[in-house]
């Protein structure tokens, strides 16, 4: 499962951790700390994800129900934090969109403009 969050990036899936946990990956140091501060992070060079832990599941679901809970923002693009975090939502946002049925032609204009550039 991916998670976007304004302020960071997860990928949570059950692989190589005890039956009542879940490994928590990141692209980007901190990430994972800031949703999950009580954790330990591991740091490797060798997965696809640099970041990585395990978490117990009932810890995942809590953390992840209080940002829920937190929505105060009309817009999530708008809510994003950081530059880079925005303009790696923003393809996945074109990207799925694309996949829309009936899906609008304006894509690059609406981008571009989310971005703070001009539109096409």
């Amino acid at each position: 499962m991916w998670i976007m969050l304004n302020d960071g990036f997860l990928s949570i899936i059950k692989k190589d951790c005890a039956p009542d946990e879940l490994l928590v990956q990141a692209r980007r140091p901190g990430d994972i700390e800031r949703v999950f501060p009580q954790v330990v992070v591991q740091e490797t060079l060798e997965n696809d994800y640099r970041y990585q832990a395990a978490v117990k599941k009932s810890l995942v679901m809590e953390a992840i129900s209080k940002r829920i809970e937190a929505i105060d923002y009309p817009d999530f693009t708008e809510s994003v934090e950081g530059g880079d975090l925005l303009n790696a939502y923003m393809e996945v946002w074109g990207d799925m969109e694309n996949i829309q049925v009936g899906g609008s032609c304006n894509r690059h204009v609406k981008r571009n403009q989310l971005l703070g550039g001009g539109g096409y």
